[in-house]
């Protein structure tokens, strides 16, 4: 059962591990005057099995801030405490629309929980903030503009980190994208499409997941059907649960996010850094300084592409658009035709192609 506490309760005692350390609290504090969000999270909580704390206001969650297992705040504030942690969770309704997102960027949320569509998702991530399991890394990579090799990107990525001895899944993020296992012509590899995990909910087993996923190259991949048939995409509940598995069952999980708004939220939310990959075009550099506005606040780098088309310097367009420079993308001759006939992976074995991906693997790096 939950056991409420009052925001009046006593703090946790001084002389027990300072705020950088993780700590043996079991307790959620919610921030918020909402009497219907407090009451959603009250019940997801006692659902989990843990404690909440709740706090009408700043001042009042302040003392207990640092020391709660998970801070969630609600859409009903706008601001932090000074010098503390950024919440775990922005927690707001369906009703609350496009400004849960903004305002999440702007506080600094790791991520967003509509409520009730994301009860489900909520209770199994403060289960995990309880007892945190070693996890993976989730890189997602995006493209600035449309066309600006995302997907190729992607592919080289996990090609390179795989032949490393990483354990790596790429993950096609792009419902509409036509499907990234024809870009790596395995359509015909048996495993798991995204339209098979259609209403699975709550927490997926990553053995089992693993096992059931295609492989080609040494990286397993979870894509989206090279078909014409119709889907209906994919829930936000859905997608959670899928990249908490690939995040508990491999080492690296590599993200093609795709550039349409859900498919932003569904998957650059879950990512613990993001690679903008853009040409060195001044509508290019336009288009990925809105783009930026849209995603969370984790660390984002800029990759240029080199291209016949390019007319800018891309440590100029990084500074503009206030990125900075993670590496250049090469020009690579031939590319386009081997993506339209599945070769990809051919083009990936390419020095150049290699220490680019080295470059955005290894962020201290020289970005070349």
């Amino acid at each position: 059962m939950s056991r409420h506490q009052s925001p009046d309760a006593a703090p946790d005692p001084p002389g027990g591990p300072g705020p950088w350390l993780p700590g043996e609290s079991t307790v959620t504090l919610l921030v918020t005057g909402s009497a219907v969000l407090c009451g959603e999270v009250e019940r997801i909580v006692a659902a989990a099995g843990g404690q909440l704390r709740t706090a009408a206001g700043l001042a009042e969650a302040a003392p207990f801030w640092d020391a709660a297992a998970a801070v969630l705040v609600g859409s009903d504030i706008r601001g932090l405490p000074p010098r503390r942690r950024a919440p775990a969770v922005l927690v707001g309704l369906s009703g609350d629309g496009e400004s849960l997102w903004q305002l999440a960027a702007a506080i600094g949320a790791e991520r967003v929980a509509v409520l009730p569509d994301a009860s489900v998702w909520l209770a199994e991530y403060l289960s995990r903030s309880r007892a945190p399991e070693a996890g993976g890394f989730v890189l997602g990579i995006t493209g600035g503009c449309g066309g600006a090799g995302a997907t190729t990107a992607a592919v080289w990525l996990a090609q390179a980190a795989a032949r490393h001895g990483t354990s790596v899944l790429l993950v096609d993020g792009d419902p509409w994208g036509g499907g990234m296992e024809l870009v790596l012509a395995a359509e015909e590899t048996a495993g798991l499409r995204w339209p098979d995990l259609a209403g699975a909910s709550g927490s997926i087993d990553p053995q089992q997941f693993r096992e059931a996923l295609p492989r080609i190259e040494g990286f397993s991949f979870l894509s989206w059907p090279g078909t014409r048939g119709p889907h209906a995409g994919m829930d936000a509940g859905t997608v959670a649960g899928v990249l908490d598995a690939a995040r508990r069952g491999y080492e690296l999980v590599i993200v093609d996010i795709g550039r349409g708004r859900e498919a932003q939220r569904a998957f650059a939310w879950d990512c613990d850094r993001i690679v903008v990959i853009a040409p060195a075009q001044l509508r290019a550099a336009v288009a990925t300084a809105r783009l930026l506005q849209d995603l969370p606040p984790v660390e984002t780098a800029l990759v240029i592409r080199r291209g016949a088309g390019a007319a800018l310097d891309g440590a100029l367009i990084a500074e503009s658009v206030g990125l900075p420079l993670g590496a250049i993308m090469p020009d690579v001759r031939g590319a386009a035709a081997a993506t339209e006939l599945g070769r990809l992976l051919d083009t990936g074995r390419q020095g150049n192609v290699r220490r680019f991906a080295a470059a955005v693997l290894d962020p201290g790096g020289d970005p070349g």
